[in-house]
């Protein structure tokens, strides 16, 4: 049998075949870039017609492929936070607003003083913040009213794409538990902020499990997919629950890290809600499951930075250079804020700074202190979550920045101070939701194919000694310029 994956992240979409073992298939994988929108400042959207149009024409493509006559299953993975809203006929009315449209972060502060943040925290499993959809409903009513009240239906962008391939369709608990909305357990909206936000629960879509596949595809794409006419469709699950299950993170013995452009630390913890860590959040991937961690607004956007700004020799030189230079004997102290704050502060308008500045100092020197600066704040997340996950739990490494640099690896590895697992898989999210995929179909369990190591990376005690002391000036000095108040108390 074969699975087909729909992939939709921030920048591309990709439709993907896989095996009955979660494996990925020769040649089988069908792409399409695509951008956000982000003028006027601070706004990040999409059209939501345009973003249709690339995940059709991906799956239009591998259904080309000879495997894909005998696909079982569809998993769908995508980016959370997406909200848009359609009229009477279905017809979009919105754009697809992000999670990284901070234009509503006025109305952040504006709600904040009608609720009680840490309830709300421990309630939802998310930090009131601009990220989420209460500010952004605020912020559509208050900027925009007349378009406001004009629609008939709020959803994500993977409901939309259900609603016109099968009709009215619900969102799993996965992808409304990023929405900041989702009562945790109860598995309902939230009533508190319906009220707060007087919105009426029959504006939003029906909630189910993503294991409440849609089978059926409505005439015109029954005529376009006739491989996938009756073929059930799981509904989609987040991003970051689908790349834990493709890393093999999926108890407390194990944590995921994914390194990309930003990056992320979560572990998934099965049966009623836990409480939520100071800084972190807690999002579903399924009834069953929760998806505890926090994620930074920096990651391989910094060695990016500092390639731009930076006079650098090429990547061999500066690996190599990496590779031999003891941690933090630059005198240099790196806070990577360039982007703003998410976990563990979540101060949004924070700002980067650089501390230690001399005649003396060298482009290289700034280069390791960035690049440590980020294992810095990945440590903070996993001091957090050592109230979750186990003493002895390993780090299973995915994204593109850590394989790169495998003197990166070595520095997060001491940081955090776990055996970093460097996965040879590829595609670890859509593995992820190909995994999920299977498991709905009642072929497998969660952790029934561990994934690929490409080797382990392990802490090296001095290192850890050294990178602890860092961390204690790193977060002198974001109290400094920051906040002025402890971030965290995990240290």
């Amino acid at each position: 049998m074969t699975v087909l994956v729909i992939d939709i992240g921030s920048s591309s979409v990709r439709a993907i075949l896989f095996d009955d073992r979660a494996r990925l298939l020769p040649d089988a994988v069908a792409a399409r870039s695509h951008q956000f929108a982000t003028q006027p400042p601070s706004a990040a959207y999409a059209d939501a017609d345009h973003l249709r149009r690339l995940t059709e024409a991906c799956i239009d493509q591998v259904l080309e492929h000879p495997l894909a006559k005998s696909i079982e299953a569809v998993g769908l993975a995508s980016f959370t936070g997406s909200l848009l809203g359609v009229d009477r006929r279905g017809v979009p009315s919105t754009p697809v607003y992000t999670y990284a449209d901070t234009r509503s972060q006025p109305d952040v502060d504006l709600l904040g003083a009608r609720i009680n943040r840490e309830d709300v925290h421990q309630r939802t499993g998310c930090i009131h913040h601009v990220s989420y959809f209460p500010a952004r409903f605020h912020w559509l009513r208050r900027t925009d009213p007349a378009r406001f009240q004009a629609v008939c239906r709020w959803m994500d962008f993977c409901t939309y794409l259900y609603t016109l391939w099968f009709g009215d369709a619900p969102c799993s608990y996965s992808m409304a538990s990023w929405t900041g909305m989702l009562d945790r357990a109860a598995l309902a909206w939230d009533q508190t902020w319906l009220e707060v936000l007087d919105i009426s629960p029959a504006l939003l879509p029906q909630l189910a499990d993503y294991d409440q596949m849609q089978v059926g595809l409505k005439p015109e794409y029954a005529r376009r997919w006739p491989a996938l006419r009756r073929t059930p469709f799981c509904l989609a699950v987040g991003d970051g629950a689908a790349a834990n299950v493709g890393s093999g993170s999926v108890d407390q013995t194990t944590i995921a890290l994914t390194v990309g452009t930003t990056a992320a630390l979560r572990v998934i913890l099965p049966g009623e809600p836990p409480p939520v860590p100071p800084g972190l959040w807690s999002y579903r991937l399924d009834a069953r499951h929760h998806v505890l961690g926090g994620a930074t607004s920096e990651g391989g956007n910094i060695f990016r930075w500092a390639r731009s700004v930076l006079t650098l020799p090429d990547d061999a030189t500066i690996e190599a250079e990496l590779a031999r230079r003891p941690p933090d004997a630059h005198g240099l102290t790196f806070l990577p804020l360039l982007s703003g704050e998410r976990s563990p502060g979540w101060a949004g308008a924070a700002a980067g700074a650089v501390s230690g500045l001399r005649l003396g100092t060298q482009a290289l020197d700034i280069l390791q202190a960035a690049l440590e600066g980020v294992a810095l704040r990945l440590a903070l997340i996993n001091d957090q979550l050592r109230l979750l996950a186990s003493d002895d739990a390993a780090l299973m490494a995915g994204g593109g920045a850590l394989a790169a640099s495998p003197a990166w690896a070595q520095m997060i590895a001491s940081a955090i101070n776990r055996p970093l697992h460097l996965l040879a898989e590829a595609e670890i999210t859509a593995r992820g939701a190909a995994i999920l995929a299977l498991c709905a179909l009642g072929r497998c369990g969660l952790s029934s194919f561990p994934p690929a190591v490409a080797h382990v990376v392990r802490p090296v005690p001095e290192q850890t000694m050294a990178l602890r002391r860092a961390l204690k000036r790193q977060v002198a000095l974001y109290q400094k310029l920051v906040t002025g108040q402890p971030l965290t108390e995990a240290i």
